[in-house]
């Protein structure tokens, strides 16, 4: 083999090994993402419809969405749910449930 078909092939196969650890980094982004799937929705509903909690209306500037900190000014909840794999907190916010790390306070998902 000479050495320049040698030198494609290597690069070739860097490259594709390049894309499939950056492919399978993604999957497992993506599945690390969903805290709260869709077997456990109805039993978190249930928890959150018996807390009578009040929505919170957060001022304009506030951007719901992942990865949001949520600031201390605003009253989070516990989410006392034993399927779940480790405590969140949550707040209604727009008729949608947020979750919300506790450590960090930034919103892990949103359920809507």
């Amino acid at each position: 083999m000479t050495n320049a078909i040698s030198r494609s092939i290597r690069i070739n196969f860097s490259m594709g090994t390049a894309c499939i650890a950056l492919l399978f980094g993604t999957a497992v982004a993506a599945a690390d993402s969903v805290i709260i799937t869709k077997d456990q929705a109805p039993e978190v509903q249930q928890y959150i419809v018996k807390q009578h909690v009040e929505p919170v209306t957060p001022s304009d500037d506030f951007d719901v969405q992942v990865g949001t900190v949520v600031p201390d000014t605003i009253v989070i909840h516990r989410l006392a749910v034993p399927s779940l794999p480790k405590e969140y907190e949550y707040m209604i916010v727009n008729g949608q449930t947020v979750i919300v790390d506790p450590e960090t306070r930034k919103i892990v998902q949103i359920l809507h």
